[in-house]
């Protein structure tokens, strides 16, 4: 069915119900799982462009997926991290194209008509420029803080 499932997470609450749900899936299949966070602040932007170092939020985004990617292993799935910079959603396609991907999964917060047309949704973009099959799983409202990495 599905061999290696990109999993976008972002360093906050939401993370966990889409982990759990494709941990479950990934034993069923035996897929492997790639993580993937799109650091997406000002120095992430723009790193390559302005030849810049690797920036204290971009640090903890890689410590965050790293242990994310330790506790898979540790139980028992196949699990690589990748951090991207840019703009998310096409991060996202791209690295879903890159990694021979056949499945991302991927949890939405649930915006709603006016909140979309402010901050855009990462998940519409994504739907929107990739082939490979999306699966959405809403997670339930929560406060979009960032997690100790584990």
């Amino acid at each position: 069915m599905y061999h290696r499932i990109l999993v976008p997470v972002e360093n906050s609450s939401y993370d966990e119900r889409i982990l759990d749900h494709v941990q479950q899936l990934a034993r069923y299949c035996g897929a492997s799982v790639v993580l993937i966070h799109v650091a997406d602040g000002w120095a992430a932007r723009n790193i390559q462009q302005l030849n810049l170092r690797e920036s204290e939020e971009m640090r903890d985004d890689r410590v965050y997926i790293e242990g994310l990617a330790t506790r898979l292993t540790a139980d028992g799935l196949s699990a690589e991290a990748l951090l991207a910079t840019g703009d998310p959603s096409a991060e996202i396609a791209a690295a879903a194209e890159r990694e021979r991907c056949d499945l991302i999964a991927m949890s939405t917060h649930g915006h709603r008509f006016i909140a979309d047309l402010i901050y855009g949704s990462v998940a519409n973009g994504v739907r929107h420029m990739t082939s490979v099959p999306v699966l959405l799983l809403r997670a339930p409202a929560a406060t979009k803080q960032k997690v100790a990495a584990t």
